[in-house]
């Protein structure tokens, strides 16, 4: 039962979420999905004779394992309850609650899936395949994209980038290079990037990248703008649309995925060529702690993902090739 020392009548979800959307200016989305749980929450108290803010700890325990039983998986579970939680929070805060029912309560853990990476030679097909398509364009004469192409899937695959630390780079540090997000030096083979976190780290540019470099800056130059000098302290993006402007992330992704079909590979996303360059090096050198500082990782928790995705290769290997691994028909 109510304390008849709180305040009275308590407010209602539709409060909290206008309190959300007016104050913490919630994205439509989410406001939608806590919209959704906090209508179920009021539906199951409904059905038991109960106020939606009377709930007990044990029938939010029983309503979570329910919806788990008819089939909710555990990231809706999570959303659902994270709706509750902040709704019962806020009742506490307002004084219309002594404690939140929700306190202690735990959603189903979700498995972590692999990340997605190609095989090697996929990879390499895709970087053949990009540079083999610069070629004939050089002699058609419209080489301008093909040559950013094969300069995007160096430094993704090639480097590990993400696909925001790529459009980033500029061809050199200005003035406020602490303030860029990242620049190419070619001189000594490397690239500098801000990631995650602010956390500024150098990679070594390979000699397919340097390559793909090297050609492509003079086509940068004879695209871009008029007015673009790139003297110091101007910032002068080191990939443009034909119009002189920095290149999106949007516009990595359509030509990515325009390459990766004339290769055959299916469908790539800039984030597995990331992900198969970590899985490639950690293949190569079991070196975990050196693969985390080149992927920028703050914890080395994050990197170990990767080894899953090796042991997953190896088992494919041991299964196809080990005469034990093979069940015999009977």
């Amino acid at each position: 039962m109510p304390d008849p020392a709180l305040p009275c009548p308590s407010p209602s979800p539709a409060d909290w979420l206008s309190h959300l959307q007016a104050d913490r200016r919630l994205a439509a989305r989410t406001l939608a999905l806590y919209t959704q749980a906090l209508d179920k929450l009021v539906a199951l108290a409904r059905a038991e004779n109960t106020a939606a803010q009377d709930c007990s700890a044990t029938q939010l325990r029983r309503w979570l394992a329910q919806a788990n039983g008819e089939g909710l998986g555990p990231r809706s579970l999570a959303l659902m309850l994270s709706a509750w939680r902040g709704w019962f929070g806020w009742l506490a805060q307002q004084g219309h609650l002594r404690v939140n029912p929700c306190t202690g309560l735990r959603p189903p853990k979700a498995a972590r899936p692999l990340p997605k990476a190609l095989a090697v030679d996929q990879a390499v097909l895709l970087a053949d395949t990009a540079q083999q398509a610069t070629h004939e364009a050089q002699a058609s004469g419209s080489a301008f994209m093909r040559q950013r192409d094969a300069v995007i899937v160096e430094l993704l695959y090639g480097c590990g980038l993400r696909v925001g630390e790529l459009v980033g780079l500029d061809l050199r540090p200005s003035g406020s290079a602490h303030a860029q997000t990242g620049w190419i030096d070619l001189a000594q083979r490397d690239v500098h990037v801000l990631g995650k976190g602010g956390k500024r780290r150098s990679l070594p540019l390979g000699q397919a990248a340097v390559q793909a470099l090297q050609a492509w800056l003079p086509l940068r130059a004879a695209q871009a703008l008029a007015g673009e000098t790139g003297e110091p302290g101007q910032s002068a993006p080191l990939l443009i649309t034909r119009q002189g402007e920095r290149l999106s992330a949007s516009h990595v992704r359509n030509r990515l995925r325009a390459l990766s079909l004339q290769a055959g590979t299916g469908h790539v996303h800039p984030h597995m060529l990331r992900h198969s360059y970590a899985s490639h090096l950690l293949q190569s050198s079991g070196d975990l702690r050196g693969v985390q500082e080149l992927l920028g990782h703050a914890s080395i928790a994050t990197t170990q993902v990767y080894t899953r995705l090796d042991f997953q290769h190896l088992a494919k290997i041991y299964d196809k090739a080990h005469p034990r691994a093979r069940t015999k028909s009977s």
